[in-house]
């Protein structure tokens, strides 16, 4: 009787194949299982019977018997962010051409949810793991270094930790930031709120105490706080603590934030904004107090996308490559996983400013 014919309901085994294939089954085994050696006739029986009875392979229980999953896990803020979404689109399109499939898990920012992500790629014995890390300080990252441990290769992807000597594939934040105000300034510019700061419940004092906090907040933020210093600094304005938005990091809370530097006596004429969220919030705020940007208020954001460029007026923003920073991600891991040597080095790719019509002169200037 067929081996398709009269079985029990359910995947078929391997047992099943063999017999279909008129071979032993660890023949069937070892062509499935992409182990040892078969003769390219037989390969080519157990393959078709495998095809004809819709046999899919255990990967979990293929990995177990040869050490590779052909998986990577890749543990992100959010795959709804549409920056996260395009990192994550360039690491699964390397991997898939280098026959690798990918395993996402979003953590939202909680350090709780990254140590469970990281568990449960463990667990499934991924080969390599990209992670987007909320960690910054050594006591955050014993969850890293358990993959590591266990010799699964790690690559960091859009920040960096210090604590960890690592690859990591990130952009140019502090000098892209720093582009931003200079144009700016440039514009002619003093009062340049900047949305967003760190979670702090109140914005320092002085400029060192700012970079202290920055420095215990995440990678890419401070460096992008350190960008907006230096070109304050480059063009001796004078830091005030005022213009920086500092406590939990939300859209819902940018408007108020806005609003206040809006209201402060010497009210800001610009506002540079870290993030996508911030760039709406600053929006919504502008319109809230009934001004119109740039007229009233000029506008740089991060993170450029479709939306921007039809906005009245469209906005300028900074291109982060974010297909490029997952695909740089994915072949430094790979290479790792194929032999190569890690470099352990930051992996700098460049941002490119748009430049559309938020920003014109304070008025009356």
């Amino acid at each position: 009787m067929p081996a398709d014919r009269g079985r029990a309901a359910g995947p078929p085994t391997i047992s099943e194949v063999a017999a279909e294939a008129g071979v032993g089954r660890a023949t069937a085994a070892r062509t499935l299982g992409g182990y040892g050696y078969v003769s390219p006739e037989l390969r080519e029986r157990v393959l078709a019977a495998a095809e004809k009875l819709g046999y899919r392979a255990n990967a979990l229980a293929r990995s177990m018997s040869t050490g590779v999953s052909h998986t990577l896990g890749v543990i992100v803020a959010d795959i709804g962010n549409p920056f996260f979404a395009g990192v994550v689109r360039g690491i699964s399109d390397t991997s898939r051409a280098r026959g690798f499939d990918t395993i996402v898990l979003s953590t939202y920012e909680e350090l709780g949810e990254e140590v469970a992500a990281t568990n449960v790629l463990i667990d499934k014995r991924v080969d390599g793991v990209i992670i987007a890390s909320a960690a910054v300080d050594r006591t955050e990252v014993a969850h890293i270094k358990a993959a590591m441990d266990r010799g699964i290769p790690v690559v960091l992807v859009d920040r960096a930790v210090s604590s960890l000597d690592l690859d990591a594939v990130v952009i140019d934040n502090r000098d892209a930031a720093r582009e931003g105000v200079e144009m700016l300034i440039a514009a002619g510019h003093r009062r340049i709120g900047f949305v967003w700061g760190p979670p702090l419940a109140q914005a320092p004092a002085t400029r060192r105490g700012l970079l202290t906090a920055a420095s215990r907040n995440l990678w890419t933020d401070g460096e992008r706080l350190r960008g907006y210093l230096d070109a304050l600094d480059d063009a001796r304005i004078p830091f005030d603590p005022d213009l920086v938005m500092v406590g939990r990091k939300t859209e819902e809370r940018v408007p108020g934030e806005v609003a206040r530097m809006l209201a402060l006596p010497d009210r800001i004429t610009a506002v540079f904004c870290t993030e996508t969220d911030a760039v709406t919030g600053a929006l919504r705020a502008f319109r809230t107090a009934g001004l119109s940007c740039p007229r009233d208020v000029a506008l740089i954001g991060f993170d450029d996308s479709s939306w921007a460029a039809v906005m009245e007026p469209p906005l300028t923003m900074i291109e982060q490559p974010v297909h490029e920073l997952g695909a740089k991600a994915a072949e430094v891991l790979l290479d790792t996983i194929a032999g190569a040597e890690p470099r352990r080095e930051m992996h700098t790719l460049r941002s490119r400013l748009i430049v559309r019509s938020s920003v014109a002169p304070p008025a009356g200037v």
